[in-house]
């Protein structure tokens, strides 16, 4: 299934221009080789041949950074997150229903939280799907999960911290702010985050089959296909902003199945990757400060590809978008803010089935999307911890990598 073809890369116009995207070949000659061998066997040696040529200099060098395995022994993780509380910890999300903590190197035996008796995890693409602390969490102690339930209908509560342990959530303090019937098993989406403007956002699938035969990607009567945003804070279980365009919880649409969005840390810039219907994969962008009402084109386009409609400069189109020849899944990623100046501001996403990972940048314009490494993970997430380093979850062997400065 995993055809090695050559690397497009693709110089990418602006989320907002017209869809014509210039093709230029960028990729390094050579790429670093990571497997789910011992961290030693998996760090590449420094290849001059691999120095990307001049069209992406702006790019670190692969060979600078390797993914070292952090922690095993997970079953199915799908998040990747930090509190932001100070206490440097990592959260990882299991899809069958458990928060489990990594704390000084190690995964601690007991569950942040366990809720699987609730959740809804038969097909692939349901279950425990999203986790997003809210910003005050060292002083309120809340956070905010996605998931399936039994009949897989997604829901969004809230939980708090247990007053016992910061290691340990209560339960029982469950709140729930909506629940959304799910038409079909699969494209439940499940990403949630708090924005720069302390409302959280969350990505919610087109309701799944193929091809979206209800039309609830371009539908503004569900919420379906959709970027929400709530005001939490305002009022119980939450508020709407004054700002979202349509007067509900809608503040974009035209998705098929947003697999993770997140903000950069650093400028509140919005990335988001939305997984395909057969034959392209794609990345959304919305800079910082971009008023809601964005649409980001699905049923009618695939990618920058018309597939049940036509183009029109009202869509949003994607700065980034891969063949299936390259992979088959997109899994939306992070923009790197850690330690290592050369990786500043590069944004990486993979793929779940190839194992490929990228790294995107502005270029002036444009954009500029390179391969940056082959793997043999099935990458499910990506997350950063509270200085923004960079970690991902290989799904089926249930194991967490962090890109590691190489000596």
């Amino acid at each position: 299934m995993r055809k090695l073809l050559p690397l497009l890369l693709l110089s990418l116009l602006w989320a907002c221009a017209p869809r014509q995207i210039p093709v230029s070949q960028a990729a390094p000659t050579a790429l670093p080789a990571v497997t789910r061998a011992a961290p030693t066997e998996a760090r590449p040696q420094e290849n001059s041949s691999a120095t990307p040529t001049p069209g992406a200099l702006t790019f670190p060098s692969p060979f600078s950074a390797s993914w070292q395995e952090i922690a095993s022994g997970l079953n199915h993780p799908t998040v990747i997150s930090a509190a932001g509380d100070g206490l440097g910890r990592l959260f990882f999300v299991e899809q069958r229903g458990l928060i489990r903590i990594w704390q000084d190197g190690k995964l601690l035996p007991d569950p942040f939280l366990d809720i699987h008796e609730i959740v809804g995890s038969g097909g692939s693409e349901q279950g425990l799907l999203g986790l997003a602390f809210h910003p005050q969490f060292s002083r309120n102690g809340f956070f905010y999960v996605n998931f399936t339930d039994r009949e897989g209908n997604t829901h969004i509560a809230r939980y708090a911290r247990s007053s016992e342990s910061p290691n340990r959530a209560d339960a029982n303090s469950r709140l729930d702010l909506l629940k959304i019937n799910q038409p079909y098993e699969n494209h439940n989406g499940g990403s949630l985050a708090f924005g720069p403007d302390g409302f959280l956002y969350l990505g919610v699938g087109d309701g799944g089959s193929g091809g979206d035969p209800l039309g609830n990607g371009q539908s503004l009567n569900t919420l379906l296909g959709k970027i929400l945003r709530l005001d939490v804070d305002s009022a119980a279980p939450y508020a709407l902003p004054a700002d979202n365009p349509f007067g509900s919880e809608v503040w974009a649409y035209g998705l098929r199945n947003p697999w993770k969005l997140a903000f950069d840390p650093l400028t509140g810039d919005l990335y988001l990757g939305d997984v395909g219907q057969g034959d392209w994969e794609e990345v959304d962008f919305l800079p910082a400060g971009t008023p809601g009402g964005a649409n980001f084109g699905w049923n009618l386009m695939e990618g920058t590809h018309p597939y049940n409609g036509a183009d029109s400069a009202e869509l949003t189109a994607p700065v980034a978008e891969y063949a299936h020849g390259e992979g088959c899944s997109v899994t939306g990623g992070a923009v790197y803010r850690g330690a290592m100046p050369a990786w500043q501001g590069v944004f990486l996403y993979g793929d779940f089935c190839s194992g490929r990972i990228w790294g995107l940048l502005p270029q002036g314009a444009s954009w500029t999307s390179l391969l940056l490494y082959q793997t043999d993970f099935n990458i499910s997430a990506f997350g950063q911890d509270e200085t923004g380093e960079i970690y991902l979850a290989d799904y089926n062997v249930g194991r967490i990598y962090r890109l590691t400065p190489n000596p």
